[in-house]
């Protein structure tokens, strides 16, 4: 007799290997492809489960680590006045065009934006009141580089919340997500998304990441069929 199958639970660890892609979007067309995308529903969705996770944040200096072109610190600006925002990364092409935007939101009081690679020691002898984080980690191959940064950047009690992408069990999985969500986006991006989707990693993975880094106690969930968010107070 044929066995049955018994279905995954959500987030259970996917069969298909992880394939790193590159760590930096330093290509001026694929920056710029990047920017003019609609990212909005994602972004604002960064931006209320923040909110709901710590309704009793209302400002203070914030690090975003791997902020690309800031579109998720501007909209993270507008919903905490009080919040002063760092945004590093290491892809000057990103950081060019946020910039611009940030200039003509009329936000430069409210944010900076650095050249940073990670790891930096000048970095991570600061302290930030929270450190946020979106769709960074599935670009490094060292994981730890992120949760070192969030380690030491975060104060005693300050609030950390990272998003990113969830690795797929398959490949097509990954191109019927790629049809799904980017079907009208510019083929560079659709390729983009394709290769970050191989490159996620998933709950289980992130867990033992977090154990290494002894950030174990921070919250790892699945918030939708392809995003995954890690938060929680630092200890």
């Amino acid at each position: 007799m044929p066995r049955h199958r018994r279905e995954k639970p959500a987030g259970c660890f996917s069969e298909m290997k992880r394939i790193p892609e590159h760590d930096l979007m330093n290509d001026r067309a694929q920056a710029e492809a990047y920017a003019a995308a609609d990212f909005s529903e994602p972004h604002d969705a960064f931006v209320s489960h923040f909110m709901s996770r710590f309704p009793d944040f209302s400002g203070g200096e914030v690090l975003d680590l791997g902020c690309g072109t800031a579109d998720v610190i501007i909209r993270f600006a507008n919903a905490f006045p009080g919040a002063r925002i760092t945004g590093v990364d290491g892809a000057q092409a990103m950081l060019d065009i946020g910039m611009r935007d940030v200039e003509k939101r009329g936000l430069s009081h409210q944010i900076r934006l650095n050249l940073c690679r990670l790891p930096d020691d000048e970095l991570s002898s600061k302290k930030y009141d929270a450190v946020i984080s979106n769709s960074l980690l599935h670009h490094l191959c060292d994981p730890l580089i992120l949760w070192g940064a969030v380690a030491a950047c975060a104060r005693h009690r300050a609030p950390v919340f990272i998003m990113d992408l969830m690795r797929p069990d398959s490949r097509r999985n990954a191109e019927e997500m790629v049809r799904l969500y980017a079907a009208d986006a510019p083929s560079v991006l659709q390729k983009d998304f394709y290769n970050s989707l191989l490159a996620a990693y998933t709950i289980e993975e992130i867990r033992r990441q977090l154990s290494r880094a002894g950030l174990d106690y921070l919250t790892v969930e699945a918030v939708s069929d392809r995003h995954v968010l890690v938060w929680g107070d630092k200890s």
